[in-house]
């Protein structure tokens, strides 16, 4: 698993905000339909206000039930990483990211397949033998990579994490 551990200050996660149910396997209908009501012209918009890691376009899930079973509600958000005191126009959701630190895991293949897969195996197999867990604090996914139908993609999946 190609992980590395990162300490950052904090920042803010901004775009646009939806509670959606957890669904473990395949596209989440509720996401996709989320993202695609935006226009190409405010994806723009957020890319070009991000400006720190991580970087590009995220997927963020924020308020977790805290056994994430399927089902639970989360707060999805499509949008972009910001220094804290970048101004934020009035229209985006904000979800505030404290200083802290966290693993990134570097996944590539079929989308979201790989990505599902490879958290489950951090679950499973990373966090069981390093000494860290999972603290408070949003999940990010940044698609470095993507084609262009996004069947497959580059993705870093961001966890916050303290000392276990």
């Amino acid at each position: 698993m190609d992980t590395r551990i990162v300490d950052h200050p904090a920042f803010r996660l901004v775009g646009h905000a939806a509670r959606v149910p957890l669904i473990r396997h395949g596209i989440n209908p509720h996401i996709q339909r989320h993202i695609a009501a935006l226009s190409a012209e405010e994806h723009l918009r957020l890319k070009a206000l991000g400006n720190t890691e991580p970087s590009g376009l995220l997927a963020v899930s924020d308020d977790l039930h805290p056994d994430c079973d399927e089902g639970s509600e989360l707060t999805y958000l499509h949008g972009v990483a910001v220094s804290p005191d970048t101004p934020i126009p009035g229209d985006l959701d904000i979800i505030e990211a404290p200083a802290g630190t966290w693993v990134v895991i570097r996944t590539a293949g079929p989308h979201p397949r790989t990505l599902q897969k490879t958290w489950a195996a951090a679950a499973a197999e990373w966090f069981p033998f390093n000494p860290w867990r999972l603290r408070p604090g949003p999940e990010i996914v940044a698609v470095l990579e993507p084609t262009n139908d996004f069947s497959t993609a580059t993705c870093e999946l961001w966890l916050p994490v303290e000392p276990a």
